[in-house]
């Protein structure tokens, strides 16, 4: 049996106690892993001098493959995201977000299966802004104003949305190609193009020129708000979701709060040479060292890691597990108990050994 070596990120705020949960279910599987640990964030800040040391990069480019715990970025430091920062520096151009009702999890809905497919480099989110009354600013507004009938004031801040053909083309390969080897049968492409003619517009067109090379799967496009109107209405309809940064932030995380929350939300990023897998939600400090965090996000990332490593099986194990535990409803943490009591609740050690013994059964 194979052995993989894998860059375990253990994180801030609850990141540890969820991290080492998912370590011990995925060592329980029965797949062979070789974790080598490093920092980021808070923790490598304070022993490095930096949120992202090159240590870290280095050991996801070796390795090829990530698990990482949520992180906090300092607010109004200066410093990096460490999340934007780990895909843009590896890569990672696809952000995989599936989201799935399980019976015993809070939710609105009962009947969600879906896939958000988020292009994760481009867009809005790139990070090519210019802060307001700054020379650099002036000489973007000016040079702006020369060329467009819209004028834009003097004082404004600027980001810069930007879509490329190859980017889009790759996304949208992305999606059809999840959608073929996961037996999906409908991509939907998510896009604002009706507005933003030429960045978006380009978004679209590439996806039906790329649509057109996967006859077998039905393809349609719907603009980002009535999306979000329709998956409120009638999300069986929909299946796999593509869509440029900005709109795959905001949907995943509608999508996660019709499965239930953030806190069973799993997430990958994915590139060519390199991978990270993710849990959606934050580090919540408040929690931190208690062992009452929620780790199902985190564990059900790790599970799409297997899936990525081809560990298929394993995955899947881990899924059934986890919706077993949640469905009995004991041995669960206290937001995942129906009556949300914290002294009947299972400690994140606590569940994660009861998933440990279900995969074992």
């Amino acid at each position: 049996m194979a052995t993989y070596q894998v860059t375990l990120i253990a994180g801030d705020g609850i990141g540890p106690e969820v991290t080492e949960a998912t370590r011990r279910v995925l060592d329980a599987t029965g797949v062979g892993f070789e974790w080598d640990e490093q920092d980021a964030g808070l923790m490598a800040l304070d022993k490095h001098g930096d949120v992202l040391p090159e240590a870290t990069l280095a050991s996801v480019r070796r390795n090829g493959i990530g698990l990482k715990g949520p992180i906090t970025t300092p607010i109004g430091s200066g410093f990096r995201s460490v999340n934007v920062g780990l895909r843009q520096a590896l890569e990672l151009y696809a952000n995989l977000r599936p989201g799935r009702t399980m019976q015993g999890v809070q939710s609105t809905f009962d009947d969600i299966d879906l896939v958000i497919v988020r292009e994760n480099l481009e867009d809005i989110y790139a990070g090519v802004e210019f802060d307001t009354g700054t020379p650099e600013a002036a000489e973007v507004i000016a040079a702006i104003n020369a060329r467009s009938k819209r004028p834009i004031a003097g004082n404004a801040a600027i980001s810069i949305k930007m879509i490329t053909p190859e980017g889009s083309r790759r996304i949208v390969q992305f999606a059809f190609e999840y959608a073929r080897q996961n037996k999906r049968k409908k991509v939907t492409a998510v896009h604002k193009a009706n507005i933003m003619k030429f960045s978006d517009g380009l978004f679209l067109h590439v996806a039906q020129e790329v649509a057109k090379d996967y006859p077998d799967i039905e393809f349609n496009d719907r603009i980002v708000d009535n999306m979000c109107m329709q998956l409120m209405q009638k999300p069986s309809e929909y299946d796999v979701l593509v869509m440029p940064n900005l709109y795959g932030d905001i949907v995943s995380d509608l999508v996660a709060g019709m499965v239930g929350g953030l806190g069973v939300a799993p997430g990958g990023n994915i590139g060519k040479d390199a991978s990270v897998f993710e849990p959606i939600h934050g580090s919540a400090p408040t929690h931190a060292g208690k062992n009452e965090a929620n780790p199902t996000a985190m564990i059900l990332s790790g599970a799409l890691m297997l899936r990525h490593l081809g560990e298929r099986d394993a995955g899947e194990a881990v899924e059934h597990a986890v919706a077993a535990i949640i469905a009995d409803g004991t041995q669960v943490t206290y937001d995942l108990r129906a009556d949300r009591d914290p002294s009947k609740a299972a400690t994140t050690s606590g569940m994660a050994d009861a998933i440990i013994a279900t995969l074992r059964a």
